[in-house]
């Protein structure tokens, strides 16, 4: 089984928001790697302990790194930032995991417009190809089955677009029309888990804020140079889901 981990950058608000893009990040690894994948990631958290302060208990989160960092202010705001760095360059290390990334600008899209809906049937139609066609880093089974994990969100929302896409999802066909592609290898409704609790989702909330600063950078991410780190994570971007973009993302 393909185990994907999601989190959420920006807002679904299509008026008065202050961001412009809502942006999905999934990191996706299989249940053959999961542990020795975590137990890379424990080592790492050590690492950082060690050399920066950072507790084990204590959430990686990019954009509370920078500008709420409540308890973490006792370490300096230049070391944050190198420990996002860190971060991504650890994760660029993981042979075991594939990342990708929805990424819908809701700028000239009508007031009506479901960014919410849009974004999440992308993924999991896109999450589900790979659990097709078993094309993620790592082992597979002879046979394969997905299950999607996020950080909270709308799970009642949620739950319903799964559901719905389970008995019936028409996709644009290259030859005209459309297709029903259902996706009936995700089982169970999404599981959702705090980000606090997951060392996964904290991984993809580092690879989804510097996607997000690659379009619109921060004034202190682009004083410091971090514009398109998220470059880094190059060796790891699933290609297969986004083969046009050089970042593996759909962009809507």
């Amino acid at each position: 089984m393909y185990l994907c981990y999601v989190d959420e950058s920006g807002d679904t608000g299509m008026s008065g928001s202050p961001v412009d893009r809502y942006i999905l990040t999934a990191l996706v690894v299989h249940e053959l790697r999961w542990l020795s994948t975590l137990d890379q990631i424990a080592e790492f958290r050590r690492h950082l302990r060690e050399r920066y302060g950072l507790k084990l208990r204590e959430e990686i989160h990019a954009y509370e790194f920078i500008n709420k960092p409540g308890k973490l202010a006792r370490i300096a705001k230049s070391l944050r930032l190198h420990i996002l760095g860190e971060t991504l360059r650890f994760m660029a290390t993981l042979e075991d995991v594939s990342l990708f990334h929805v990424s819908v600008a809701k700028a000239a899209k009508p007031q009506d417009f479901d960014v919410f809906g849009t974004a999440w049937q992308y993924l999991l139609t896109r999450f589900h190809n790979g659990v097709d066609k078993q094309s993620f880093a790592g082992p597979h089974n002879a046979s394969e089955f997905g299950l999607v994990i996020p950080d909270h969100t709308d799970e009642p929302q949620l739950m319903k677009i799964q559901r719905k896409l389970r008995r019936y999802n028409p996709i644009p066909s290259r030859f005209g029309g459309y297709r029903d592609y259902p996706l009936r290898l995700l089982v169970e409704d999404p599981v959702h888990r705090a980000s606090i609790h997951s060392q996964f989702i904290q991984l993809a909330d580092v690879a989804g804020y510097f996607l997000k600063q690659s379009y619109s950078p921060a004034a202190y991410i682009k004083k410091k140079g971090g514009r398109n780190w998220i470059d880094r994570l190059d060796p790891i971007r699933y290609r297969v889901a986004a083969p046009a973009s050089a970042r593996a993302v759909k962009e809507i």
